[in-house]
């Protein structure tokens, strides 16, 4: 039998009486701003090849959901790519895309190295890795989600997988695979069979932390501990809801984990791109806004396609508002 993987600090399980709740709560709380009204409300900074290539070193750009595109030590770093129309295994049905990409894959310059956090359907996307595939060196991803990746024909030789707390060393920019609180599985029979993660990019002129997707936990300040203090923290903010606080972080969770890392900048993600939770589509950006004045952090809220840099200041807008 193959091997399931496990959080570390508290597993995940889902009870059928609780999967019941869940689906009760998605047809009775969900707001009915859940959704922006139309595409708009979302403003997009469309970019071209040029604008990729001309970016500064170390500076990043946020293409939608947990998709970003890094420029470190003038390599491109793309993580969880996600350019579909849907976070699902179907093109007609499932979370729908609120907004347009800034880039589409076609426009692309050579991306050196793609962070895969885990093997869920919003990170994890099939059409856009087999689009991506033959313009990326290396795949970095967890145990196990080499094979779909292999599935969707990335050639083995490509793909590095790699354990919680070990590393691989590109040029001058290392990969660390650091634990998350989370879980995996794109079926019902393949739960927890690969692993999840979060990672760190720790580079010459600075260190940064993909937090991707997943509860908060202890680990984080071991993490810090290891790896600390971070110029830039990816932080999960977004798809979450009391019921699954274990694998998803309220706001709260989210300004304590980049407390528990030393973070010097607070980056949010894992919003304002599809409907995965109960709340309104601006509401992680208003809390997380408001908790981050509360708590003198600095944050910074650029909107799709909006390129800032990753040691400098750079100031962005309370755009939803």
């Amino acid at each position: 039998m193959k091997k399931r993987y496990k959080n570390f600090e508290k597993e995940y399980k889902v009870k059928f009486k609780d999967g019941l709740s869940i689906i009760i709560s998605m047809i009775k709380e969900k707001s009915k701003n859940a959704k922006p009204k139309n595409k708009y409300q979302i403003p997009v900074n469309s970019l071209n090849k040029n604008d990729l290539e001309n970016m500064d070193d170390y500076s990043v750009v946020r293409f939608g959901h947990s998709t970003l595109l890094y420029k470190i030590e003038n390599e491109f770093i793309l993580t969880d790519p996600v350019f579909s129309n849907r976070a699902s295994p179907f093109s007609f049905m499932g979370p729908k895309r609120f907004h347009d990409n800034p880039i589409e894959i076609e426009e692309l310059p050579f991306i050196q190295s793609v962070i895969i956090s885990h093997d869920h359907y919003d990170h994890l996307d099939k059409n856009s890795i087999k689009k991506l595939k033959n313009k990326v060196g290396t795949f970095y991803t967890t145990l196990e989600v080499g094979r779909h990746l292999m599935k969707f024909g990335v050639p083995r030789r490509n793909i590095v997988e790699l354990d919680w707390w070990n590393s691989k060393k590109k040029d001058n920019i290392e990969f660390i695979c650091t634990p998350a609180q989370h879980f995996s599985g794109r079926t019902l029979l393949d739960r927890d069979r690969t692993l999840w993660s979060s990672w760190v990019i720790k580079a010459p002129k600075g260190k940064f932390y993909f937090g991707a997707d997943g509860g908060y936990f202890k680990g984080f300040k071991e993490i810090s501990f290891n790896y600390g203090p971070f110029d830039m923290t990816f932080l999960e903010v977004g798809a979450y809801n009391k019921k699954w606080r274990d694998i998803h972080m309220m706001p709260e969770d989210s300004i304590q984990a980049h407390k528990d890392l030393k973070g010097n900048v607070l980056f949010p993600i894992h919003n304002g791109t599809f409907d995965l939770s109960l709340h309104a589509w601006d509401e992680p950006f208003e809390r997380v806004h408001k908790l981050a004045v509360k708590n003198n952090i600095d944050i910074r809220f650029p909107i799709m396609g909006e390129i800032i840099s990753l040691l400098e200041y750079s100031p962005t807008k309370t755009w939803w508002k």
